[in-house]
Order: C-alpha cells, then sequence, then structure tokens
C-alpha cells in the first residue's frame, strides 16, 4: 500500500492508498479521514459514508488538493489494520 495524507481544500485530511498521480487527478482507493474524539484522541470514519463498498477506485481533481504528504507512521499502522488482509506485528523484535 501507498498510504498518503491528503489534505483538501476543503480542510479534510484524507488518508488513502495511492493508486496513481497524473497532472490533472489522484486515483485512491479506500479513503477515509480523521475525526477528533475525546481527550485529543483521533479516530477514523469513511470519507463518503454513502459510497458503494463495490467502488474500488475514486478520482480526485488536483486542483482540490492543497498538499499531499506521508502521514504519521502510527496511522500508517491503523490504516493497514483496517484495510490490508494480512496484519503484521509493530515490533521486529524476537517473540518468546
Amino acid at each position: 500500500m501507498n498510504v498518503k495524507l491528503i489534505r483538501m481544500n476543503s480542510g479534510e485530511d484524507v488518508i488513502a492508498d495511492l493508486i496513481n498521480e497524473e497532472a490533472e487527478v489522484l486515483v485512491v482507493s479506500n479513503p477515509i479521514v480523521l475525526v477528533p474524539g475525546q481527550g485529543g484522541t483521533l479516530g477514523f470514519a469513511p470519507w463518503s459514508p454513502v459510497l458503494s463498498p463495490d467502488v474500488k477506485e475514486i478520482y480526485i481533481r488536483s486542483d482540490y488538493v492543497v498538499f499531499m504528504s506521508e502521514p504519521n507512521e502510527d496511522v500508517v499502522n491503523n490504516y493497514n489494520q483496517i484495510f490490508s488482509p494480512i496484519v503484521t506485528p509493530s515490533n521486529t523484535g524476537l517473540i518468546l
């Protein structure tokens, strides 16, 4: 997965798997937004809750994007736990 943080000009922080980046459009899958919770925590919510589960790719016009960057490692790990069929341990040490 190529997990990216995409700040939209609406102010939304979208976390998504970047499939392709072209001059005028980004192609992403599994977009979610960061939602503030109680006590300074962050949660995830679907970017478009009424989107059909059959939709595999979303096309975003580049002129709606303020910036795109690498998200925090904890965000990437949580995103991968949600969408990856393979679960990997976060600790690379030896397990006894």
